[in-house]
């Protein structure tokens, strides 16, 4: 308990640090980072962006839309990254970086069935789902999927998560580490309602398909 406790410490501390120094271009270098690589949960990131540079600074509510937007430009270049590096490196490329950072290569591939099944509507939708939203950038590069569709597509779903986990921070203040316990909690939810949108994407754009057919 002592050693989570200095952790925590250390954790603020630092992202006191970097807030101070680049507000809201510090969130969005520290999303690059983490839609990138996995390593860092945004929940901690976005939480405390909201708790430390909106409801400490007494700022206006607005500022939550405002931060989601520097948030989900970050959240975007960093899967882009990810996104390029599978569509130019392949499979073994892919494989191999899986192992560097301990990621298991069967979770890799079940993502990557879904987006074939799924396509755009989960890259879309996947960006607020936990343990899909910084995978779902391997398959979309390694089906060459056009990038300026994929790009639209995070940037929109980033931003609703990001101004979701922004606004919760906002709201929680010091009580930030609820978050990660309520994503948790509502996590069924959140995936039924994506697969709901999904579901309803890829119906719409049949329909539109066929009629154009």
């Amino acid at each position: 308990m002592k050693y989570l406790n200095t952790l925590e410490t250390q954790i603020l501390s630092t992202l006191q640090s970097l807030y101070d120094a680049w507000g809201w271009f510090g969130v969005a270098a520290l999303l690059i980072f983490e839609n990138a690589t996995g390593i860092t949960p945004s929940e901690i990131i976005l939480g405390l962006a909201g708790w430390m540079l909106i409801a400490e600074h007494q700022l206006p509510i607005s500022m939550i839309f405002i931060g989601g937007l520097y948030a989900a430009l970050g959240s975007t270049l960093g899967a882009s990254i990810t996104y390029w590096v599978a569509r130019l490196g392949g499979r073994p490329l892919v494989d191999k970086l899986a192992r560097w950072v301990h990621i298991d290569p069967a979770h890799i591939a079940r993502v990557e069935t879904q987006f074939h099944r799924w396509g755009t509507g989960l890259v879309l939708v996947g960006r607020v789902m936990p343990g899909i939203r910084t995978l779902i950038n391997i398959p979309a590069g390694l089906a060459r999927m056009p990038f300026l569709t994929f790009f639209a597509a995070t940037f929109v779903g980033a931003y609703i998560w990001c101004t979701l986990l922004i606004g919760a921070g906002y709201v929680l203040g010091h009580e930030w580490t609820l978050i990660s316990q309520y994503l948790k909690q509502y996590f069924p939810y959140l995936l039924a309602g994506g697969l709901a949108v999904i579901a309803i994407y890829v119906l719409l754009t049949r329909r539109r398909f066929g009629l154009r057919l």
